[in-house]
């Protein structure tokens, strides 16, 4: 998405910016919040809680973009939708008063196109992900998680493409639905085989990338 609106309204603004370390929460799943957050800066990951206790990964987040969902325009206080939580050393985001944001949008046609725009990339996002969940298989859904985070971090290196930020296997699992982390293990350990990645300073490095495409469903 092209952010500069979004840029150009935060610096016409002096809006407060909170600032967190890493692994501390924004905000938890249903705990009502009167604010919206854009990230400034640093890493962040959304989750939700299943009603079995068990968290689901939804996305990394490490450019500037509005992290929280703006449902209606006039309720001064939410649930928010989702958890996030801090996966750099820390992170910056403008905290801004969630109705005087709406009233700031109907203001200008330049911003009411973004959040166009945000909501239906949002949108495309979660069908896809649900699609890509639905048929691929374990094999399959892990294969296109290292193929997303290959889009969000990846760097060109001399013989790869590295994903420039540690992911452990549990996250990954998480990011899947995949209960144990050991069967994500087993997965690595075969695209490794495959000849797909390595794994350099506990970051992934892609060898092949046409080895992950061929198990995606795109």
């Amino acid at each position: 998405m092209d952010s500069h609106v979004l840029q150009e309204y935060l610096d016409d603004h002096s809006f407060p910016i909170v600032v967190k370390k890493k692994r501390t929460y924004l905000t938890y799943e249903g705990l009502q919040d009167r604010y919206a957050y854009i990230l400034k800066s640093g890493i962040i990951k959304t989750s939700v809680i299943s009603p079995d206790g068990r968290e689901f990964n939804l996305r990394y987040i490490n450019s500037l973009e509005i992290v929280s969902l703006l449902r209606d325009e006039y309720s001064q206080f939410i649930d928010a939708p989702f958890n996030i939580r801090i996966e750099s050393e820390q992170a910056e985001l403008y905290q801004i008063d969630r109705v005087q944001f709406w009233k700031d949008i109907n203001q200008s046609k330049e911003l009411q196109m973004y959040v166009k725009d945000y909501y239906r990339v949002r949108l495309m996002y979660s069908m896809k992900k649900m699609q890509q969940m639905l048929m691929n298989g374990k094999f399959g859904a892990v294969c296109t998680q290292i193929y997303e985070l290959y889009d969000t971090f990846g760097v060109q290196i001399e013989d790869g493409l590295l994903i420039d930020f540690v992911v452990t296997n549990e996250e990954i699992a998480h990011f899947c639905g995949i209960t144990s982390a050991s069967s994500v293990n087993r997965m690595m350990q075969q695209l490794k085989d495959l000849g797909a990645i390595r794994i350099q300073d506990r970051k992934i490095v892609i060898t092949d990338l046409d080895v992950l495409k061929d198990n995606i469903i795109l």
